[in-house]
C-alpha cells in the first residue's frame, strides 16, 4: 500500500506483521490491525484526511498478585493483556482536543488549565489529562483530532480507564515533544517515572516538581499505568512502588496460557463503587498517619513504615489497638495492615520464586492464599468474583484469582494451552448459568503477557 501524508498506516496484513514483532500473539496483531483501520476510518470522517496519522497501542493489564498495594508503596506481580486501546491521532495547529470511540460521537475541548472534566462520562479522562498537562506545561499545547477502539471489557479491573489516561498522555506528548521540555527531563527521565507521573495524574497528587490537581476522583496508584508502559512479551513482571521501581521479570511458561473471565459486574470506580475503593486506600492511609504520629517519624508511605526495622509490623499492629481513628475501627485497620504486608511482603516475593523455578504448585497455593486474604480481610469481593476463582480451581486451572479494583470486574486462571479452549467454554457456561442476568454482559478470552504501550507507525513518545 503506497504510504500518503493522509493515510500512513501500513495495509493490515503489514501492521498485523508489526504488531507480532513486537511481541503480539499472530491472532491478537490481526484484530488490531483491523481496528486500527476502523479508527482511521473515524479519524478521517471526523477531520478529513490532512496530515500524518500517528498511531499507537496501549495494552489492558493484568494484576497477577497485587490488590490494592500500589497506592501504599507495595509490591505487584502484572502483565500486560494482549487486548487495549488502539488509537490514531493528528495534529491540529490549535489547542483544541477532538476525541471520539469508534462510531461515536466526539467530544471537543480546549487544553485549558481551567477546563473543567466531565465527571462520570469516558471523556473525563482525556480531559483531566489536558488539565493537568496544561497546568504543568504552560507553555502553547497543539491539540489533536483522535479515534480510538478498545476491545477491553470496560470496567472489568483491567485498567481500561488508565489506558484511556496513557493514550491520551502519549497523543500529546507526542505532538508537543514534552521530553524536551525543561519541567519534563527535571522530573521524568525513565518509562518507570512517567508510569508515576499518570498515576497522579489520576489521584491528583503532585509528581516531584509537576504540582497535583484534582484527579479523577479515584485515590489510587500507578500500577497500572506501570503495567501498561513497562511490561514485557512472555514476562510477568514485579514491580515496587512510591516511587515505582523494577524488581524483577519472570517468564512465563511457554505450556501455559491466561483465561480471562469477565463478570459482567462493573467494577465502575463512580457512585457507591468509589467510596468503596477509596475506603481501602482511607485504610491505609489512616494505618500510615497513626504509626508517624505515634512515633514522630515521616514515612511516605506503609510499605516505607514496615521496613523501618524488623519489629515494625507488630510495632504498626500495637499503635492500631491503641489509637481511635474514626470512622475506622482497630479491627478494620488491622485486617487491611496484615492484608497488605501478607500480600507485597510475603506471598508475591514468594509465588515469583516459585514460578520461576517452575513450582506451580506452589505458585498456586499462594495465589489461593492471596485471594482468600482479599475476601477475609480486604472485602473487595463479590460472589460473582468468588464463585468464577473457586469454579476455575474446580474446572483444572493451575491456579485463579481476581484482581483489580474488585467490587465487580474480572478473574483470571493459569491453565495449559492445549487445554485452554475447552476449559475456557467450560468457565463462562458455568458462569453463565449460576449468573444468567449478566450472562451478556459477561466475557470470556485467552491471552498471553503482552508488549507494553507501542507505536505503530513508530511515533516518539
Amino acid at each position: 500500500m503506497k504510504r500518503t501524508p493522509c493515510d500512513n498506516l501500513p495495509d493490515p496484513a503489514a501492521l498485523a506483521g508489526r504488531l507480532a514483532a513486537s511481541g503480539l500473539s499472530k491472532p491478537a496483531a490481526e484484530e488490531k490491525a483491523g481496528l486500527f483501520h476502523r479508527c482511521l476510518g473515524m479519524l478521517n470522517s471526523m477531520s478529513g484526511p490532512r496530515g500524518e496519522v500517528h498511531a499507537l497501542f496501549v495494552p489492558g493489564r493484568i494484576e497477577v498478585l497485587g490488590k490494592h498495594t500500589d497506592y501504599a508503596g507495595g509490591r505487584s506481580l502484572l502483565a500486560a493483556a494482549e487486548r487495549g486501546f488502539c488509537v490514531v491521532a493528528r495534529a491540529r495547529d490549535d489547542n483544541h482536543v477532538r476525541i471520539a470511540p469508534v462510531d461515536q460521537e466526539a467530544v471537543e475541548f480546549a487544553i485549558s488549565p481551567d477546563l473543567e472534566p466531565a465527571i462520570g462520562a469516558w471523556s473525563n479522562y482525556p480531559m483531566t489529562v489536558a488539565r493537568r498537562l496544561a497546568r504543568n506545561f504552560p507553555a502553547f499545547l497543539r491539540g489533536a483530532d483522535v479515534a480510538f477502539a478498545s476491545d477491553l471489557p470496560p470496567a472489568a479491573g483491567m485498567g481500561s480507564s488508565s489506558a484511556l489516561v496513557v493514550a491520551s498522555f502519549l497523543v500529546l506528548s507526542g505532538f508537543n515533544d514534552l521530553h524536551k521540555l525543561d519541567e519534563y527531563r527535571d522530573n521524568i527521565a525513565s518509562r518507570e517515572d512517567l508510569a508515576g507521573y499518570l498515576g497522579t495524574i489520576e489521584n491528583g497528587q503532585s509528581f516531584r516538581g509537576l504540582a497535583g490537581d484534582r484527579g479523577v476522583g479515584t485515590f489510587g496508584g500507578s500500577e497500572d499505568h506501570t503495567a501498561m508502559l513497562c511490561c514485557l512479551p512472555d514476562r510477568l513482571v514485579q514491580y515496587a512502588f512510591c516511587p515505582v521501581r523494577r524488581e524483577r521479570n519472570i517468564e512465563f511458561p511457554s505450556a501455559l496460557s491466561l483465561a480471562i473471565g469477565c463478570s459482567g459486574l462493573r467494577a465502575e470506580k463512580t457512585g457507591s463503587a468509589m467510596e468503596d475503593y477509596n475506603r481501602a486506600s482511607a485504610l491505609a492511609s489512616a494505618a500510615l498517619r497513626a504509626w508517624n504520629e505515634a512515633t514522630g517519624r515521616g514515612d511516605p508511605s506503609l510499605a516505607a513504615a514496615l521496613a523501618s526495622d524488623a519489629e515494625a509490623f507488630q510495632r504498626v499492629k500495637e499503635t492500631l489497638r491503641s489509637r481511635q481513628l474514626k470512622p475506622f475501627g482497630p479491627a478494620e485497620l488491622i485486617g487491611r495492615l496484615e492484608q497488605f504486608h501478607t500480600e507485597s511482603n510475603e506471598i508475591i516475593p514468594a509465588a515469583a520464586d516459585a514460578l520461576a523455578e517452575g513450582d506451580i504448585p506452589e505458585f498456586a497455593w499462594l495465589v489461593e492464599c492471596s485471594q482468600e486474604l482479599a475476601e477475609r480481610l480486604l472485602g473487595n469481593q463479590v460472589p460473582n468474583t468468588i464463585m468464577l476463582a473457586r469454579s476455575a480451581k474446580e474446572l483444572g486451572a493451575a491456579a485463579a484469582s481476581a484482581f483489580g479494583a474488585g467490587f465487580g470486574g474480572a478473574v483470571w486462571a493459569m491453565v495449559a494451552v492445549e487445554e485452554s479452549e475447552v476449559f475456557l467454554a467450560r468457565w463462562a457456561r458455568r458462569y453463565r448459568e449460576d449468573f444468567t442476568e449478566l450472562a451478556g454482559q459477561s466475557s470470556f478470552f485467552l491471552t498471553r503477557p503482552g508488549p507494553a504501550a507501542l507505536s505503530a507507525t513508530e511515533l516518539a513518545w
